[in-house]
């Protein structure tokens, strides 16, 4: 499918503050142009930016319910109460639990933590967990990532002398749960001014506000960040704002002590003695962390990044990993029959949705499988598999900029349950409702969708000259780190360029090794899955190229490189 091509246009206030930057900061126009389109208006604001600082987190008292929160917890640890750690089964969830019970262990011994099983229990509180917190005695639950819907089952905990406190950050629906304290700054009647914390980094306020309260050393709370690091990688919240200043300093602390469990994820991993970078969490942290959940139990997560045992965490990680290895051979098997249904249907082409069921799906990569059929059929996905009785459930995955979860909402009439956001939800109905379902979430998509949505889009932060990528714009680029949603890794594109000496087709035929030059400078770089352009920059032909800056060490040589993500052809 043929990428749409969108150049960031920057507006005369911008232009006008990246001319002042590159010569302030005697950089180039082209990273001048990079600095004021992340909102820099000044040298000192960029200078801010680059060097991101702890102390400009927001005053974890702003959001609502803190002080309630935070009393509850005072008096739960004061009176040596029974406290429940309670989280959801993906790397957000997982993630909360073990920031949350590694800080409240230093506090009290009186502590346990609960994941609900993803098959048995589902998402969110589940009357089990309760049950479980009741048997244990514990009276007071802490809910991460989930529990902003659970108005019934907080209620009932309630009845049973359980107090909760929610700390989510998913949209709340038209009732909020009468727990202690609902730690959401999503709700309409909160005020904090960060509104998009990840569960965990809801945990972590809650933590910030209690070492606050108590006067204790904030490093006790600091230490933690490499799991909220994770959260925020893994969880796609934009990393902006606090987020970025959190993984920022979350990843610093993770390269510079890692714990054993983190420690043991890097062994197996195959990136010991490596800078963990933000996708390293993303495509290596965060698939193993989710296996766990997915084909065994998000329990076992937490166990690896809570265990101060290097032995154990070994063993735990050796775990997951195996969980990994079967989560891919389910997904790809998932795929591909999703991939021959959808070839079935005559109909198929023409539809602005993919829907798709089947009873013999597991239920754990369905989600990674609405994903991967995006790939392909780029439109708003759902993939449904067989659940309890006559329920089927699944997962939702959007598209560009197009709001699922609004789309779901507006078919909940024939849902169980659902929830989530706009790129990402999960859902169930009664089997008889899914022919009805498809038809209106259909005429839903169709209705509201726009064409720009339809079609892939790859936003380009600047057009340059091959001059200007040099090692001091890779350096200014490594400053602008973490990238993630709301700070894109920049993407340049470079016009006309023709070939070296040295391009050639490598991987039977499947890659391009690029060796460009735009007449004054070369620069050599790989193209995955371009291998079918070679001719036509051997024989002399011109190309325009999308690609991201990026360093190649090769036999003791280091480098710039490109890496193409995109080729269009010229002539």
């Amino acid at each position: 499918m043929e990428n749409n091509w969108h150049i960031k246009q920057l507006t005369e206030e911008e232009q006008a503050a990246a001319d002042r930057l590159s010569a302030e900061l005697d950089i180039s126009a082209a990273a001048g142009r990079i600095l004021a389109g992340r909102g820099l208006r000044t040298a000192a604001q960029a200078r801010a930016y680059i060097r991101p600082s702890l102390d400009s987190l927001h005053d974890p008292f702003l959001m609502r319910d803190m002080g309630a929160a935070v009393d509850r917890l005072c008096r739960a640890i004061d009176t040596h109460e029974r406290i429940m750690v309670y989280g959801d089964y993906d790397v957000d969830g997982t993630t909360a639990v073990a920031l949350m019970y590694s800080f409240l262990r230093k506090l009290t011994d009186n502590l346990v933590y609960y994941i609900p099983d993803r098959y048995t229990e589902g998402y969110g509180i589940s009357v089990k967990g309760i049950d479980t917190a009741k048997e244990q005695g514990c009276t007071l639950v802490i809910a991460l990532d989930c529990g902003i819907k659970a108005v019934d089952k907080i209620a009932y905990a309630t009845s049973l002398g359980i107090d909760f406190i929610v700390c989510d950050h998913h949209t709340p629906g038209d009732e909020i749960p009468q727990a202690v304290a609902v730690l959401n700054m999503k709700r309409s009647d909160c005020n904090y001014p960060f509104k998009e914390l990840s569960g965990c980094g809801v945990g972590f306020k809650l933590a910030q506000a209690y070492a606050l309260r108590r006067g204790m050393d904030m490093r006790e709370v600091y230490r933690l960040l490499p799991l909220l690091a994770m959260s925020i990688a893994s969880d796609v919240v934009p990393v902006t704002g606090e987020n970025r200043i959190l993984a920022y300093y979350g990843l610093k602390a993770l390269n510079a002590q890692p714990t054993e469990g983190m420690k043991a994820i890097m062994r197996v991993a195959g990136i010991e003695g490596k800078t963990v970078t933000i996708s390293d969490l993303v495509f290596r942290f965060g698939p193993r962390l989710n296996a766990a959940g997915r084909i065994k139990s998000g329990a076992e997560a937490v166990r690896l990044l809570i265990t101060q045992d290097a032995e154990a965490a070994m063993r735990f990680a050796r775990d997951i990993d195996s969980y990994n290895q079967d989560r891919r051979d389910y997904d790809s098997k998932t795929t591909d029959e999703a991939l021959a249904q959808l070839a079935k249907d005559p109909m198929n082409p023409d539809r602005f949705t993919t829907v798709v069921f089947s009873p013999e799906w597991h239920k754990g990569v369905v989600g990674i499988a609405a994903s991967r059929l995006t790939e392909t059929w780029y439109r708003p996905t759902i993939v449904l598999t067989a659940g309890d009785d006559d329920i089927i459930s699944g997962s939702a995955r959007s598209v560009s900029d197009f709001d699922i979860y609004t789309a779901i909402d507006s078919c909940r009439d024939l849902l169980t349950n659902f929830g989530g956001h706009k790129f990402a939800a999960g859902l169930s109905m009664h089997k008889a409702d899914l022919p009805e379902f498809k038809r209106r979430f259909e005429e839903y998509v169709a209705a509201h969708i726009t064409p720009e949505q339809r079609v892939p889009t790859l936003d380009i932060e600047a057009e340059v000259e091959l001059s200007d990528m040099d090692w001091k714009m890779y350096r200014i680029l490594q400053c602008l780190e973490p990238f993630g949603p709301g700070n894109e890794r920049p993407l340049f594109l470079c016009r006309n360029l023709i070939n070296n000496h040295g391009t050639r087709a490598v991987s039977d035929g499947r890659h391009l090794h690029l060796d460009l030059t735009d007449r004054v400078v070369a620069m050599t770089g790989i193209a995955f899955g371009e291998g079918d352009k070679a001719l036509h920059l051997q024989n002399g032909k011109s190309v325009d190229v999308c690609f991201y800056l990026e360093e190649n060490s090769y036999r003791g040589h280091t480098s710039l490189q490109m890496n193409a993500q995109d080729i269009k052809l010229n002539g």
